[in-house]
């Protein structure tokens, strides 16, 4: 996906997303060092499956835990 920084408010960059130039907010911390207004990003999302099963494993032994609690 291709975006481009629109404009940088204080530590935020506007970036116009595809070609429909959805507008997303971003923290300049997070994109590339020397990012400016005017610098197009290649923007990529992975699904964390193992972070995901890792996270539900635990929501699930919490609310076994205040389940026992509860009896």
């Amino acid at each position: 996906m291709k975006a481009v920084v629109d404009r940088i408010e204080g530590d935020t960059a506007v970036l116009l997303i595809g070609e429909e130039e959805t507008r997303l907010d971003i923290p300049l911390r997070l994109l590339p060092e020397g990012t400016r207004e005017g610098s197009h990003l290649t923007i990529a999302f992975e699904l964390d499956k193992d972070s995901e099963e890792k996270k539900r494993q635990e929501i699930s032994s919490l609310l076994d835990k205040l389940s026992r609690k509860k009896r």
